[in-house]
């Protein structure tokens, strides 16, 4: 019966989140017709408000996200050409982490140099892995099987400090950065303030939740390793 309640509290805490972001995007992913612009309209205003030029505004497929190498702010094409709160919250997230490169924010740097090392640690795991049964076969040992999960741990624990440090990047991209910017600026109304920060703790909830569930992994490792 406890073993249950903790499967279903961790269920809850992992997965809730997700679920919410959903409920919350697609309530205010309603057409406005009384806004001026879509999410990529208002993504190019702001960066040009800001002196950067520079940085593309690009439709993609694979999420919204702000490329520092490419330089470029990316957005689904829902988001796009998209004229809904949802829309237009998230391009202003997305400015908002290029205006933490643009002004050398160190903890994005630190967060991009980290997906690269998680990147190839996977890549380096895979590797390992693969080579197990012809590395069994020949040292008739049960060395193969650390190497299995050393490899995991490795990858494991680069990931938890990867998700451990893009709670606060984000974090500070929504409501140090987009928020301030779409309230100055008199972008929405006090209402739809309101729903923009719902919006944004909507999705900083999920990373939150892939920190815990990241953390949960290592743990469960750990424990692995211990017997």
């Amino acid at each position: 019966m406890r073993l249950a309640l903790l499967l279903i509290i961790i269920g809850l805490v992992i997965f809730g989140p997700q679920l919410w972001t959903r409920r919350v995007f697609a309530q205010y992913n309603n057409p406005r017709p009384d806004y001026p612009g879509t999410g990529g309209e208002l993504a190019r205003h702001l960066l040009d408000r800001f002196d950067m030029n520079h940085i593309k505004v690009e439709m993609t497929e694979l999420g919204d996200h702000y490329d520092a190498e490419s330089r470029a702010v990316r957005l689904t094409p829902d988001k796009f050409s998209g004229k809904s709160l949802t829309a237009l919250t998230v391009a202003a997230h997305e400015v908002g982490h290029a205006i933490q490169d643009h002004t050398g924010y160190q903890p994005l740097t630190e967060r991009a140099r980290l997906v690269r090392i998680a990147q190839g640690a996977e890549k380096l795991g895979a590797w390992v892995m693969m080579g197990i049964p012809i590395a069994t076969t020949l040292a008739k040992t049960p060395t193969a099987g650390m190497l299995v999960m050393l490899a995991g741990m490795a990858t494991m624990g680069i990931s938890t400090l990867v998700h451990f440090f893009t709670l606060p990047v984000e974090w500070d991209a929504s409501f140090r950065r987009a928020l301030p910017v779409l309230q100055q600026g008199n972008y929405l109304s006090a209402e739809d303030m309101r729903g923009a920060r719902r919006i944004l703790t909507a999705a900083a909830l999920t990373y939150l939740a892939a920190s815990l569930g990241s953390l949960l992994n290592l743990w469960r490792w750990i424990g692995f390793l211990r017997r």
